[in-house]
């Protein structure tokens, strides 16, 4: 057992506090922006404000989440991840009650800016502390399986109650339900998670010259893909803050490579498993918002379908998240954590393949392709995270649990930004203006193809870098306790092995 680790719970039900505490964050992580979404509208009406003030007030939220998740989990690996995860979580608390308050649309965006930050300081932690709960894959896998599980039934869940909510309350209201969330999240996590053993943190001081870079670096990286979409490619501000993320992130490389107490340790980030289930990740991103956001226009504004009955039609995705937490555990302890890493990124990129294949010719295709990347991706959210962590020191988890979240975020803007940018240099007039003529049908679908082929290739070509890459690390070995295949535990923490 490394130094720092916790006191191992036998079972999830001894650990049932804990999880409960953690399975909070992630509800909330999963619930905030989808509700929110849902009052926008009403939104804009109360606080008189228009499309620049709604963007800020989505935008502002995920920019700093995005951002801070890097520096937020470096400080939480030195200075104690409880500590800062309960820090974090009355920040989340404050910031939902001050929602009460709120008059202004910069009152709002403040107080997304301040949910952001505090969602950075939680939401790695709890996948870190999941972690670290126990000492064998099995119960791994089975405790954040719980955790995500809750996240997804908020995420499906919560327009709808956002909607049933906003016929009777507020808009407030859907915000100020972070306040008991973040209440429960505290108690379980307080009670149910032992303090950090001061000799399993990262001693290392912190480097607040590549916090600042890693900072600027994702932010630049977030906002780019989000102005190509809006602007099309020859928009000179998406140019500017790629050419700006590009220079952020050598500076930071160089950095990490050279200074004395890296930020982020780059030769940690390219052993195997790790380079792998970042990849891994970053492909599962890609492939499910570039699908999102083409499935959503062509189910309503293509086929023109009404909101109500496009929504019905992702519920397979939604079943299948929801409903295939039973079917993890069992597939990974048939096949083995590797395998179930590289054939679960491989389901979703063939999902997005028959979409882009034969999506237009009629519904059952798209069902089918939203049952494979649902199924996919709630497999690989699960053990792609638990290799990420486990090819790490023990004194790195929270790190490395935002470099996972970091590497999702990254990943689905470009996916959404690729799409958008297609879409917008083929299509011809107004998207949203319907009925569409013959020529825009077409060439609506003729973007389906670029853009998802586009995908499809990026994607598959992540999934495959990531396969050779999971192939360097050490020979696996059966676990007797859980019947998985999994590496050999790691080396000592200053020469762990690859996961």
């Amino acid at each position: 057992m490394n130094a720092g680790r916790l006191h191992s719970p036998r079972s999830l039900r001894g650990s049932r506090v804990a999880l409960a505490g953690l399975a909070a964050v992630f509800l909330f992580e999963m619930l905030d922006n989808s509700v929110l979404n849902v009052a926008l509208p009403t939104i804009s009406r109360e606080l008189h404000t228009g499309a620049t003030g709604l963007q800020w007030v989505t935008t502002a939220y995920s920019l700093v989440f995005g951002g801070l998740m890097l520096a937020a989990g470096a400080v939480a690996d030195r200075y104690g991840r409880r500590r800062v995860m309960l820090t974090g979580l009355v920040l989340l608390g404050l910031a939902s009650l001050a929602t009460a308050f709120v008059t202004t649309v910069g009152g709002l965006v403040a107080v997304r800016v301040a949910t952001g930050i505090a969602a950075a300081m939680t939401t790695p932690g709890s996948m870190a502390l999941a972690f670290r709960l126990f000492d064998d894959d099995e119960r791994r896998v089975r405790a954040i399986t719980v955790i995500s599980t809750v996240g997804l039934v908020g995420l499906a869940v919560g327009p709808t109650v956002g909607g049933l909510v906003l016929a009777v309350w507020p808009w407030q209201v859907l915000l100020l339900v972070n306040v008991p969330i973040a209440a429960l999240a505290f108690i379980g996590i307080r009670l149910g998670v032992a303090a950090d053993d001061p000799g399993g943190l990262h001693r290392a001081p912190v480097d607040w010259t590549s916090a600042v870079l890693g900072t600027a670096t994702i932010v630049l990286a977030l906002v780019a893909p989000t102005r190509f979409v809006d602007g099309g490619p020859s928009d000179g501000t998406a140019w500017a803050a790629t050419v700006g993320a590009l220079g952020c992130g050598a500076w930071f490389a160089a950095r990490q490579r050279r200074a004395a107490h890296p930020l982020l340790d780059l030769a940690l980030v390219a052993r195997p498993l790790v380079s792998s289930g970042l990849a891994y990740k970053a492909a599962t991103g890609i492939a499910v918002a570039g699908l999102g956001y083409l499935v959503t226009l062509h189910l309503q504004l293509a086929w023109g379908w009404p909101p109500a009955l496009a929504a019905l039609g992702m519920l397979p995705q939604v079943a299948v998240l929801v409903a295939g937490s039973a079917f993890v555990g069992p597939f990974v302890r048939r096949v083995g954590l590797g395998h179930a890493a590289w054939s679960s990124a491989a389901a979703v990129v063939v999902g997005l393949a028959v979409y882009t294949l034969l999506g237009p010719l009629g519904y059952g295709w798209i069902a089918l392709a939203l049952v494979l990347v649902a199924a996919g991706m709630r497999v690989v959210g699960v053990v792609a995270g638990t290799n990420v962590l486990g090819g790490l020191p023990g004194d790195r988890t929270t790190i490395g649990a935002a470099l996972v979240d970091t590497s999702s975020e990254v990943a689905s803007a470009v996916g959404v930004a690729i799409a958008g940018t297609v879409l917008g240099a083929v299509f011809t007039g107004s998207l949203t203006a319907t009925p569409w003529s013959n020529a825009q049908s077409a060439a609506f679908d003729h973007a389906v193809t670029i853009g998802g082929s586009l995908l499809t290739v990026l994607a598959g070509g992540l999934v495959a870098w990531a396969m050779v890459r999971a192939r360097r690390a050490l020979p696996t070995v059966p676990s007797p306790a859980a019947e998985v295949v999994v590496p050999e535990r790691r080396a000592p923490d200053h020469q762990p092995a690859g996961r």
